[in-house]
């Protein structure tokens, strides 16, 4: 049986996509927010949100500069793109569609 941390293939970019909408996040902060609003349900370990991130720079849904945290350290930032922002619309709409053809499977009438 799965956990609740396991992801469903595919659903790591979108999170990542709706995270870094609001403001430009590091990699760690990416996991924890992605925790947060979880409610604590996701954990996105380093091995996989990173190999992600990379993806996403290179579809140029995403960008990436080098700021200071806030703890001083040098950081890499991760931005949303003008391209970045049409694939969120298109994945949040192919997610919606996928979740409820499931909710029609599992929660029968």
């Amino acid at each position: 049986m799965s956990k609740p941390t396991d992801l469903v293939q595919g659903t790591l970019d979108l999170l990542i996509l709706r995270v870094v909408a609001p403001e430009p996040l590091h990699g760690w902060a990416i996991a924890q927010r992605i925790r947060q609003m979880s409610n604590e349900q996701l954990r996105v370990g380093q091995s996989a949100l990173y190999p992600a991130l990379h993806k996403l720079e290179q579809q140029g849904w995403i960008e990436a500069r080098w700021a200071p945290s806030e703890n001083n350290r040098r950081a890499k930032y991760y931005r949303l793109t003008a391209a970045g922002r049409r694939a969120l619309k298109t994945e949040t709409a192919q997610w919606e569609r996928l979740s409820a053809a499931i909710s029609l499977i599992v929660k029968p009438a």
